[in-house]
């Protein structure tokens, strides 16, 4: 075996996006960017024959958020929302356009919500929509802690 031969090592190890992305996770809560993040998303899965994991982060409410509006009802509201604008477009676009997709939701921080979500599915690639909220030019928004993270090829749609 010469210098620039390697032996194969025993057993197999994980390996990232050789072949492309087997699964891409992609970030929604309802906003105009993460549908449109979503969409993206959609065409990259069936391009690729990846699975889609759509991923919606239920935001934990502060302890001040918890006098008045009830914040969980809210936040589940949009859950079954989200998961009902993704069957209707399944079934519109079903034979013509067939993704394999999930949905999950999880409770707390976006950003942790998704990174957990990217790692428990094995993440190839993490699509999010970029964010609408001013203050997040200051503070940095999900969409760039996870291009930050630099653990996963992430594209952020506008």
């Amino acid at each position: 075996m010469t210098e620039h031969q390697h032996a194969p090592r025993d057993g197999h190890r994980f390996e990232r996006g050789t072949d492309g992305p087997k699964v891409i996770v992609v970030g929604v809560d309802g906003s105009d960017s993460s549908l449109r993040a979503a969409a993206y998303a959609a065409g990259l899965a069936r391009r690729q024959h990846a699975l889609l994991a759509l991923v919606y982060v239920q935001p934990v409410p502060g302890a001040g958020a918890a006098f008045g509006v009830p914040v969980a009802e809210a936040t589940e509201d949009i859950a079954e929302d989200l998961m009902a604008q993704i069957r209707e477009a399944t079934e519109q676009v079903k034979g013509i356009f067939d993704v394999r997709w999930e949905f999950h939701t999880l409770r707390g921080d976006p950003y942790a919500g998704l990174v957990r979500a990217a790692d428990e599915l094995k993440a190839d690639a993490v699509v999010v929509g970029a964010s609408e909220q001013a203050g997040h030019r200051i503070i940095g928004s999900v969409a760039v802690r996870l291009v930050k993270a630099g653990r996963w090829p992430v594209t952020v749609v506008p």
